[in-house]
């Protein structure tokens, strides 16, 4: 499985837009009649007559030019968190994301109740080996505060040269006062899916993001272990989403009919629904999925419509909340605009939308606590040594099998230090007892 170089500080996904016709009726008479075209001219108006107060007034002297953008951020950033007006200097910075290499940090961020919230780090970047957590609150970048500050604002900021350092301050739940995190940037590198056995026949399959590789990776994951794979965990924590085809071909690989989640805007036209097939069905065994906090966008598209076609058990913590469609649409050829235009609603007609999915059975991230008996701990330690003393007889032998076993198989060892993983195995055993696997 190849690695795939991500090219973005968060998932948000945004469709680019290269070209946009622009009505030429703009200010047309409104087919609800006079009095809603009169409505609309007045409005224009009063807008027009502030711009020319302002020019002719304001103390810093703004051009025209100057005081037309701040009006446009300030009516784009007040649609909602994810709109917002893009300059020359914007829209170049957004065609860097999608088109080339950049250094980063590593998590996706989301504005949660007004404040930058760390969605999730993507593992083994630098956000991740810095100890960011889902959930922690960005204060300031640089000594630079977040208060008022947008996205795209926070993401250009902390996107720099690869190996330069920048300085954050977060505020963590349970915490008495703010962290600051010290991070150096990097290419973001990640593995974008990858599995892994549990006992005999219990099939682990992590997706830590949705890029264009994701449905075929899955699906050869299930077929190589498919003969003898009795039960699915997909998990799919910290996961803050992506391409919208990917959840959907995700979600096909379990569920054989029916919608899998729909796409609604404003217009009937922008409306659209995805629905499952039977064709690209490859497995219908007990299948639960791991959620949390960082579960994001795709994630909660796959994670909502399993659980509302009643195919898959949910356990974990509520997912972040992150429902809408953006695109970015040129307004002229340097500047833009990203709109939110649509909102995902799952098979059961829910939103995802600031409201994220509720697992079914909530459990709280930990390590499960136990109590070893003297005789095993002495036992465990005589085993060290005499494994020790083997290593010495034949060292390349010892090394290579427990290089092979940590790749592959999660241990009993492992699923004590998860206690979500482990009580998603316990699920998962009996679902397959129930099903008389």
């Amino acid at each position: 499985m190849k690695n795939k170089k991500y090219i973005t500080l968060g998932f948000a996904t945004v469709v680019v837009v290269f070209s946009l016709l622009f009505s030429a009726n703009l200010f047309a008479k409104p087919t609800s009649g006079a009095k809603e075209e009169a409505s609309r001219l007045e409005s224009l108006a009063k807008f027009t007559k502030v711009i020319s107060i302002v020019e002719q007034y304001n103390v810093d002297n703004l051009t025209i030019e100057e005081l037309m953008d701040k009006a446009l951020q300030g009516m784009m950033n007040n649609i909602d968190a994810h709109s917002n007006f893009l300059t020359q200097k914007d829209y170049k910075r957004l065609k860097v994301q999608t088109s080339g290499e950049f250094g980063g940090l590593g998590i996706t961020v989301g504005i949660k109740d007004g404040a930058l919230t760390v969605i999730a780090p993507i593992e083994g970047t630098p956000a991740d080996k810095a100890g960011l957590k889902s959930g922690d609150i960005i204060l300031k970048i640089n000594e630079k505060s977040t208060l008022s500050m947008t996205i795209d604002e926070a993401i250009s900021i902390m996107r720099g040269k690869v190996g330069e350092p920048i300085d954050i301050t977060i505020v963590r739940k349970g915490e008495a006062k703010p962290l600051p995190v010290h991070i150096v940037r990097g290419i973001i590198t990640i593995e974008s899916v990858y599995a892994k056995t549990i006992g005999k026949n219990i099939q682990y399959i992590r997706v830590t993001s949705f890029d264009k590789k994701v449905v075929d990776d899955v699906q050869k994951a299930i077929k190589k272990k498919k003969a003898v794979t009795s039960g699915i965990i997909l998990d799919l924590r910290n996961n803050p989403g992506g391409l919208l085809d990917q959840a959907v071909g995700l979600v096909d690989i379990f569920v054989d009919k029916g919608n899998i989640v729909s796409q609604k805007g404003r217009k009937d036209s922008d409306e659209q629904v995805y629905k499952a097939s039977a064709s690209k069905t490859l497995t219908d065994v007990p299948l639960v999925v791991l959620v949390n906090g960082g579960s994001a966008s795709a994630s909660e598209i796959v994670s909502g419509a399993l659980q509302d076609h009643k195919r898959a058990v949910l356990l974990g913590e509520k997912t972040f909340g992150k429902g809408s469609v953006q695109v970015v649409l040129p307004i002229t050829q340097k500047e833009a605009i990203k709109l939110t235009i649509a909102r995902y609603y799952l098979p059961s007609g829910r939103t995802i939308q600031a409201v994220g999915v509720t697992p079914d059975i909530v459990v709280q991230a930990g390590e499960v606590k136990t109590h070893e008996s003297s005789f095993s701990i002495k036992e465990a330690d005589l085993k060290k040594h005499l494994e020790k003393e083997l290593a010495k007889v034949d060292t390349n032998k010892t090394k290579t099998t427990e290089t092979k076993v940590k790749k592959d198989i999660i241990t009993k060892k492992m699923l004590y230090k998860d206690i979500q993983l482990k009580e998603s195995v316990d699920i998962i055993k009996a679902l397959i007892i129930v099903k008389g696997q």
